[in-house]
């Protein structure tokens, strides 16, 4: 990642911006952050993740999808890529474009020590309060550096998992 930028930038210009740009990039509250470049073990995780989760979810309404596809919190103006995100059901997306995502019930982030941070602190927050069909948001933290998942969740009782 990179450091902020000296300049802002309205969510229209930026999503007009990141529509055409050779690599991606994320957008916090007017800057656009520049994305790391994954590294082989971390490509592979993400691949077998998202191997494993389409084997797993292959009779279920679920779609997953590897970081190209953004996820976006209405009342917020941030614009992130996880590396991982699964959708359950009908996708709710920014606009007919269907590259930002309103609505996944699962988001994974694989660390990385320059990652880790900005996974930890900026995204947290947002993400478990993504408005999902579903009841529940997951959060889940990969280690690329040792065996550890760690897995957060948010659950409401006021939504009905659609079924």
């Amino acid at each position: 990642m990179s450091s902020l930028p000296e300049y802002r930038l309205s969510p229209d210009e930026y999503l007009a911006l990141e529509r055409t740009a050779d690599h991606r990039s994320e957008y916090i509250d007017g800057y656009v952050v520049a994305m790391a470049e994954g590294s082989e073990p971390h490509n592979v995780i993400v691949g077998n993740l998202v191997t494993l989760l389409n084997m797993h979810l292959r009779e279920e309404p679920c779609r997953v999808f590897p970081s190209d596809m953004k996820v976006h919190r209405v009342d917020t103006t941030r614009y992130f890529c996880p590396d991982v995100t699964v959708v359950c059901g009908k996708s709710r997306f920014v606009d007919d474009n269907k590259d930002v995502l309103l609505n996944p019930i699962l988001l994974i982030e694989v660390l990385s020590d320059e990652t880790e941070s900005f996974d930890r602190g900026t995204k947290f927050k947002p993400y478990l309060r993504l408005d999902s069909l579903f009841e529940y948001v997951e959060y889940v933290l990969v280690s690329q550096s040792s065996p550890v998942v760690e897995r957060y969740s948010r659950q409401d009782a006021h939504k009905k998992n659609p079924g």
